[in-house]
């Protein structure tokens, strides 16, 4: 089945009749979370809406003002899932979200015209693509492409549009032997009608079922981004085409007069600024890291220094780390010593240390993890990660009394 929408990818409106419409339940995205949400299953004689396929998403829009949540192609016919119910046999009108349908276009348009390029070019195939929200990537069959390579692709690509080179769309019976000369990944088993092929002229055949631009001037421009490493030897190349373009220079424009504020300096500066703050805080995290260590020595040493040394210590300290506190359990180096020690928020989540003797901290750590809202582990150096630390006044109370006792029972 090749849709009205395939045949007039321009076209925002179109009268037809309902089929059918029964009660459904649908998966949709509620801020960022998926629901499963009450609909109504609904087909129709044709649709200007195009039902998700060839990498390319669904359309959205309205049924008699009734917003569609959802199209997808079942066999020959696109299922629309509408919020409300429509009666079967009545004449409707749909409307689709042009902004989404034609962004589509342009982002698929643009992904066949790369394809084309980099294997024309240097034998790079494409194995998939994923048309995203904002950046779409494609997958091509190599392990790399280089940079000269990537300009050289995006040059070509923005002169075929500059040469307002036609985009025309075809339709072939599924056992027509011309089929066999044109490039295609596979159809879906299910798929029942005529076949379409996607022609840029000069450039590509292809068979393709999504909506596509009529003349690649409309695609405006090409903005090759970026590759990445894909999986099992595959690289996957960014881009944005269209009014996606413009919508990412203006983005990368924001951020920059951001960092303009920021830095107090000009874009050209960015780089060597950033790079000297980088140099300036490792070295600043490397004194503060030895001079917590200095300090974790004076902590250590102030505790072996008392006399009588007491059997329990307790220490807090909110900027410190793990590293903190074992380089005050190694500088005191007694295992007779229950040493309760603790880093973080004062009265929110940190660290817990219980080092000593191992019976001792086999006892009070899980009970201290507990009353510190938190998990651990450990024999006789129990660990944990709090979330509660200012009940360290109650946990300290009970380590007081597990001490008060084993000195009844000795």
């Amino acid at each position: 089945m090749v849709f009205y929408c395939q045949r007039h990818c321009y076209d925002k409106k179109y009268t037809t009749n309902v089929v059918s419409c029964k009660p459904a339940k649908q998966d949709v995205v509620v801020n960022g979370k998926k629901k499963k949400i009450d609909c109504y299953e609904t087909t129709f004689e044709d649709t200007v809406m195009f039902p998700e396929g060839g990498g390319q998403p669904d359309d959205r829009g309205t049924v008699e003002g009734i917003p569609v949540l959802r199209v997808q192609r079942r066999g020959g016919d696109a299922v629309h899932y509408l919020e409300k119910p429509l009666e079967v046999g009545a004449i409707v009108t749909q409307q689709i979200d042009w902004d989404r349908r034609h962004d589509h276009m342009q982002q698929h348009s643009a992904q066949h015209l790369i394809t084309a390029v980099a294997d024309a070019m240097y034998g790079y195939a494409t194995n998939s693509w994923y048309l995203a929200e904002s950046i779409s990537y494609i997958e091509l069959d190599t392990t790399k492409v280089s940079t000269a390579e990537i300009n050289t692709i995006e040059e070509t690509v923005n002169q075929r549009i500059k040469d307002a080179t036609p985009v025309h769309i075809e339709e072939y019976d599924a056992t027509d032997p011309k089929l066999r000369e044109i490039r295609t990944r596979g159809l879906p088993d299910d798929v029942v009608g005529p076949v379409r092929v996607v022609t840029i002229e000069g450039v590509d055949a292809n068979m393709c079922c999504g909506t596509h631009v009529r003349n690649l001037a409309d695609l405006q421009a090409i903005k090759l981004l970026h590759t990445e490493k894909g999986k099992a030897n595959k690289t996957l190349l960014y881009f944005v085409a269209g009014a996606r373009v413009l919508r990412y220079l203006g983005e990368c424009v924001s951020r920059e007069r951001q960092f303009n504020i920021l830095l107090h300096s000009c874009s050209s500066d960015h780089l060597r600024l950033v790079e000297k703050i980088q140099k300036d805080l490792k070295s600043s995290l490397k004194s503060l890291r030895d001079a917590m260590k200095d300090l974790a020595v004076f902590e250590g040493q102030k505790f072996l220094a008392q006399d009588p040394r007491p059997q329990v210590y307790f220490h807090h300290r909110r900027d410190g780390d793990m590293d903190y506190l074992s380089a005050i359990i190694n500088e005191i180096n007694d295992e007779n010593v229950l040493k309760v020690l603790t880093v973080g928020e004062d009265k929110g989540p940190g660290s817990l240390v219980v080092h000593g003797p191992p019976s001792l901290v086999a006892e009070v750590g899980p009970r201290l993890c507990e009353i510190l809202e938190g998990r651990g582990g450990g024999k006789s150096r129990f660990t944990g990660k709090v979330t509660k630390l200012g009940k360290r006044g109650e946990a300290e109370k009970y380590i007081l009394g597990v001490m008060d006792n084993h000195k009844t029972e000795s």
